[in-house]
């Protein structure tokens, strides 16, 4: 199991909406929260793409000397950049971040942010150009491994003697990883991508998209890995973490609601329409509550109400988060990138209330590495905290 967390290069907060509990995106805080999580024992970070975030490329360059054994899953984008190009910019950063590279392939998105990009091309046409990128992305760092070039006469796209002189550290390529939801996304998943991605739905809408893509994939002679993107929210008690669900989305209003959800229905992403049907596009449920953000167990859709892409949380105490991750888990889910709000603290609070409770993370928090204790802060100049009992 992989546990990533994520470096919010569009800005962070407490509360969603609004400028109360706001923070900047700055280059500081982008490396405390790396710097978190490679200490606590997360195995990665992803890090957004588009016009609401700073570079990812740039952003995770800057966090390698930061970090030591923290993987970067940053993105490409097709058609905005060549596959020539991208290829080359992956095998650097695997070079100088020693084989720490995870590519995100990113396709879907807002037409008219893709359109302020330079992309003029619909939905299907955009899956056309990014199974000739991968096909050419793959090509050049293959045959960099042997000091050979690549060319491809596609569809699409053109390579033509496309080489890399300095292949990157992981052979053949960095791993790459995908997400989507259209039948489109489902079919390049199973011919190229390495990990396909899903946002947090509930378990049996995930199981369906996973038997989908892996029947695929088994039709072509290939293996495809599974992965969930979703928000946590974890307290001490169900009580504290429901609690803390409806605080953060306690400045919104149904007017800041609507505004989202109708710059949101101008995408053509089928993964963001399902996430809209999560939630209906309603911050009330009509009777004065908000049950009907509980999608499925534990599974609150209130993030997506304002939030672009992933927006689904899981809330609970640590024992249920941990049970329904090990839901998804069982599905085939092996890789986990999570996040929350403010993704500083949420960071730690994660990790020290459920990795304890996860397969493989039992040691990843207070104890690993050389230190020894007291853990805890000493008493009296000499009394050394109690061990905590076991969750």
């Amino acid at each position: 199991m992989d546990i990533l967390w994520f470096i919010p290069t569009h800005g962070d907060s407490r509360y969603l909406g609004t400028t109360a509990g706001a923070r900047a995106g700055s280059h500081d805080y982008f490396r405390q929260i790396a710097v978190a999580a490679d200490t606590l024992g997360y195995d990665g970070v992803l890090l957004p793409t588009g016009r609401s975030c700073e570079d990812a490329w740039v952003v995770a360059s800057s966090l390698i000397d930061a970090t030591r054994r923290l993987k970067f899953l940053v993105a490409v984008r097709p058609g905005v950049s060549s596959p020539q190009m991208a290829a080359r910019m992956a095998a650097t950063f695997d070079r100088l971040s020693e084989g720490r590279l995870l590519v995100n392939v990113v396709t879907g998105g807002d037409p008219g942010e893709l359109e302020g990009d330079g992309v003029f091309v619909d939905h299907d046409q955009r899956y056309a150009i990014t199974r000739d990128y991968l096909t050419i992305w793959r090509g050049v760092l293959e045959a960099s491994h042997h000091a050979g070039d690549y060319s491809l006469e596609g569809e699409q796209l053109t390579a033509k003697g496309a080489k890399v002189l300095y292949p990157p550290v992981q052979k053949p390529y960095p791993p790459l990883y995908f997400g989507g939801s259209s039948e489109a996304a489902h079919q390049l998943a199973a011919e190229q991508l390495d990990v396909y991605l899903t946002w947090g739905e509930p378990p049996d809408a995930v199981r369906a998209k996973i038997d989908d893509v892996r029947q695929r994939a088994e039709r072509l002679g290939r293996k495809v890995r599974f992965g969930i993107r979703l928000h946590v929210i974890v307290r001490e008690t169900q009580a504290q973490a429901w609690a803390a669900a409806d605080e953060l989305i306690s400045h919104l209003d149904e007017d800041t609601v609507r505004s989202a959800q109708s710059a949101f229905g101008r995408m053509d992403s089928e993964g963001q329409r399902r996430m809209a049907a999560l939630h209906g596009g309603k911050l009330d449920d009509g009777k004065g509550g908000r049950s009907h953000l509980e999608v499925s167990p534990n599974l609150w859709a209130g993030v997506g109400l304002v939030r672009g892409g992933a927006g689904t949380a899981l809330v609970g105490d640590p024992q249920t988060v941990a049970a329904r991750i090990q839901e998804y888990a069982d599905l085939g889910i092996e890789t986990f990138i999570f996040s929350g709000y403010p993704h500083l603290e949420e960071s730690y609070r994660f990790a020290e209330l459920v990795f304890p409770l996860l397969p493989g993370k039992a040691s990843a928090v207070a104890g690993s590495g050389v230190l020894t204790g007291p853990f805890g802060e000493v008493m009296a100049t000499e009394l050394v905290p109690k061990a905590a009992a076991a969750r």
